[in-house]
């Protein structure tokens, strides 16, 4: 579907209306201009051109574009029906731009930031010498000034006419964006409709952070190529950007009117913007630290408290604990799996990334979220957001609350063993602090592969086990009924976890549990992970890796599980 206007002139002859290209409607062109060229009846957004992308995103009158000596190569003297040179003269003429890219710093909100804004008007966007260099430098001038690097993306591929000299600019740009990584400073791509080719292939998915604006085509090779290739059908809605969404491959979809306040958001997460210092102290959380000092419950009973479908999740977490929450979707490679929620988070003035299952409180929120069963996906999604918290400089916090990983087939043939395992290796070799809480069950290597971490905080009604009491009762018991002994004799519960040196922290609940005041125990939650990641700051990187060694190498030596004969509590 094409997303040029088609004007419609008004009997006087001025071309006053305007056929919307999504559903085709009549649609004034003041009005579509007022709502950011984005159709009123059906939301379907029109393309944009870079000057107004520019006015869209930054505080007015705040751009300096970046002055450089415009050029026009042609390292091939490349003529089909008209020489190249021609077809630049016209793309000038016709664009009012001298190349597909502009790029300079600006404002957003108050903040500097690299921006570097495609023109598709000039010769579909496509990727040549000249727009290599000026990806590039932008990228070389958000890098020199330590500011986030900005990208909107419009482009059809690479530009015939320069040859192989176009093709070698994917690897040019691919090194600029590396050289950010490398230095850890944001870069974020937006992808408007269309990104394709040799930008999709390169600068456009190296973000940090990649946002594709809603209903934007984003792929390699564009349908037209596809259908001639393979002669087959193609899906619907292939190549949207919601699709790209569904299968892991863009961090968020948005719509055009809330891409500059996420960009804001973005921008104040990864750069420290918030002010640790205005914030109110921290009074001593009434976490339990000494060992054996919480009152023993029958594990039994534990076990079906942390199952109470009503206990808040991660989702309730993220809203009671942080101050704000920008989450970032899926692997990079196949889908975004809604049984592992994470993104960047800011509590009480410092950043963080945060990650954890999400169960959900109705059926049809457990059936969505696979009962906070993680695929694969999951879990490679867990290990980029890892990645991204270490490239930041940013503490990881987990949430863990999952009968497991999930055991389907499907999963099978991803490579579920193996995601789970690089998991808790990438987990436990990361250079910054990682504190997590388990929130309610902890089952086996699913949960495992999100609580492998310097600090381990348990809530009072939650626990880690190797299996499920149901899955040991049925292979020791030889009797699922028997899992409430499995769970005795497996000794589940904070404090056995405390006493052992597994946990480091146990949090009390509110009477009846954390289902019963959800904000009380979110606030102590709060203060506890406050705490644990202030302690852990001052650690440099390498005593955080052999810290972090040396408690998994102690455990099982010395210290020993609660004896059964402990007194309950009722």
């Amino acid at each position: 579907m094409t997303s040029t206007l088609e004007p419609v002139a008004s009997p006087a002859g001025r071309a006053e209306w305007t056929k919307c290209p999504g559903c085709g409607c009549l649609v004034y062109f003041k009005r579509l201009d007022r709502n950011l060229r984005v159709c009123p009846e059906c939301e379907h957004h029109v393309r944009m051109g870079a000057r107004a992308r520019i006015e869209l995103l930054v505080d007015a009158g705040s751009f300096r574009e970046a002055d450089f000596d415009a050029v026009m190569p042609d390292p091939l003297e490349f003529t089909d029906s008209r020489p190249y040179r021609d077809r630049l003269a016209d793309a000038t003429a016709n664009s009012g731009e001298s190349e597909a890219v502009i790029f300079g710093d600006a404002l957003l909100g108050g903040r500097r930031a690299v921006l570097a804004v495609m023109e598709f008007t000039f010769m579909g966007g496509s990727m040549g010498l000249e727009v290599g260099r000026r990806v590039s430098e932008a990228a070389s001038l958000a890098l020199r000034m330590r500011e986030p690097l900005i990208v909107v993306c419009a482009s059809g591929g690479a530009r015939m006419q320069e040859g192989v000299f176009s093709l070698l600019q994917m690897a040019r740009t691919a090194v600029a964006f590396a050289r950010l990584r490398e230095a850890g400073v944001l870069s974020v791509c937006v992808l408007t409709d269309p990104t394709y080719g040799g930008v999709s292939a390169s600068f456009a998915s190296l973000g940090s952070v990649v946002i594709a604006e809603r209903g934007a085509h984003v792929g390699f090779a564009g349908p037209r190529v596809v259908q001639e290739t393979i002669r087959a059908a193609l899906p619907a809605g292939f190549q949207a950007a919601e699709s790209q969404l569904v299968h892991g491959l863009v961090d968020r979809v948005e719509n055009r009117a809330d891409l500059r306040s996420v960009l804001i958001r973005l921008i104040d997460l990864h750069t420290g913007r918030g002010d640790r210092t205005a914030v109110d102290p921290v009074p001593e959380p009434t976490a339990t630290r000494s060992i054996g000092s919480p009152a023993m419950r029958d594990s039994w009973a534990v076990v079906q408290a942390a199952r109470n479908v009503d206990r808040p999740t991660t989702a309730d977490y993220l809203r009671l604990v942080f101050d704000d929450f920008v989450e970032l979707h899926g692997d990079r490679a196949h889908a975004d799996d809604p049984a592992v929620v994470g993104g960047v988070a800011s509590l009480a003035g410092r950043s963080v990334v945060v990650i954890g299952t999400q169960k959900g409180h109705t059926v049809k929120d457990l059936v969505a979220r696979n009962f906070g069963m993680a695929h694969p996906e999951g879990y490679r999604k867990a290990m980029r957001l890892m990645e991204h918290a270490e490239l930041f400089g940013l503490p990881v916090v987990t949430f863990v609350d999952t009968p497991g990983a999930h055991p389907g087939p499907d999963a099978e043939e991803r490579g579920q063993s193996i995601a789970i395992a690089e998991t808790i290796m990438r987990s436990s070799r990361l250079r910054v602090p990682v504190v997590a809480v388990i929130t309610g069950e902890g089952g086996s290597g699913g949960a495992l592969a999100l609580c492998t971490s310097d600090r381990l905080v348990v809530l009072e009604n939650a626990f880690l086990s190797v299996i499920s009491p149901e899955g040991c009762a049925a292979i020791l018991w030889r009797s699922a009924s028997s899992a409430p002994a499995a769970a005795r004799a497996l000794q589940l519960g904070a404090p056995q976890l405390l006493h052992s040196g597994i946990a480091t922290s146990v949090v009390p609940e509110p009477v009846g549990g954390a289902q019963a005041d959800p904000a009380a125990c979110a606030q102590t939650l709060r203060e506890i992970i406050i705490r644990e990641i202030d302690e852990l700051d001052d650690i440099s990187p390498a005593d955080l890796l052999s810290g972090r060694e040396q408690r998994f190498s102690r455990l099982g030596g010395a210290a020993l599980m609660v004896p059964l004969t402990t007194d309950i509590a009722s």
